[in-house]
């Protein structure tokens, strides 16, 4: 297992997890992201993994983006640029065929927010902190948090948390869709690993077909979409794991499965 300055990363049972590790608030500057990429990338090919975490070092989940490496831009091009490989970054993580679970344990802002927005599942400590303050800088989200919060949350809650800058609570969040759970601030990752851990006792090859038919089903019409799951059902009709299930059941034992 590859090291990494500003991310560790442990992989047991199934299950990889991520903790950025970015003293002292874990923002997110450029050695950072390229760690996270490189995380990433040496979870992918792993058909071991049948989930990923990832959560922040000490009381911060992500605090932002590197406020010194912004205020270090000089022209557009340059902040394009800086904008592109957060917004890679982030979405090879929506891409990935696994489900990546966000494990809220502090403040998350700016690009934390962002972060955890293109991870599939989010748990959030009660004390947790929410939001995309980047308008009080003058600047707007650049890392995907004008496209992924309305699709979330909805345009208008969207709006109201991008123009005001204003954070929102954990229990806030969770009742406009952008959490999955709340949770005491000391069971965040206990929570976030036993999520991880029913989902690694899963068929891989159920997990990732499960996770394309969501992925690609939204952006499709109802009918595309109902197509592509029955395509995606047949395809799982044909695995070793289908028969061991659906054995497993009638015999009223557990499966094991074999991802085969």
């Amino acid at each position: 297992m590859a090291e990494y300055q500003h991310a560790n990363l442990t992989i047991e049972d199934g299950v990889a997890t991520v903790v950025v590790n970015h003293p002292p608030v874990n923002a997110l500057s450029a050695p950072v992201l390229t760690d996270l990429r490189a995380v990433f990338d040496e979870i992918k090919p792993d058909l071991s993994v049948k989930a990923a975490i990832i959560t922040g070092a000490g009381m911060f989940f992500i605090a932002g983006a590197d406020i010194k490496e912004i205020a270090s831009i000089k022209n557009g091009q340059e902040g394009a640029n800086l904008a592109r490989q957060g917004e890679r970054i982030f979405r090879e993580i929506e891409l990935m065929d696994i489900p990546v679970i966000a494990a809220i344990n502090g403040m998350c802002l700016g690009g934390g927010t962002e972060l955890a927005m293109a991870c599939h599942m989010r748990i959030a400590s009660d004390r947790a902190r929410i939001g995309q303050p980047e308008i009080n800088l003058g600047i707007i989200p650049g890392f995907g948090g004008t496209q992924r919060l309305p699709r979330l949350v909805g345009a208008a809650k969207a709006l109201e948390m991008i123009l005001t800058g204003d954070p929102i609570t954990a229990a806030e969040a969770k009742a406009v869709g952008l959490v999955n759970r709340v949770v005491p601030e000391a069971e965040v990752l206990k929570q976030a690993k036993g999520l991880a851990q029913r989902v690694a006792s899963k068929s891989r090859q159920a997990i990732t077909r499960s996770m394309q038919a969501v992925r690609e089903g939204v952006a499709m019409s109802l009918d595309d979409g109902l197509a592509l799951e029955n395509r995606l059902f047949g395809e799982i009709c044909e695995t070793e794991d289908m028969r061991e299930g659906v054995s497993a059941f009638l015999e009223k034992r557990q499966p094991k499965f074999t991802d085969k």
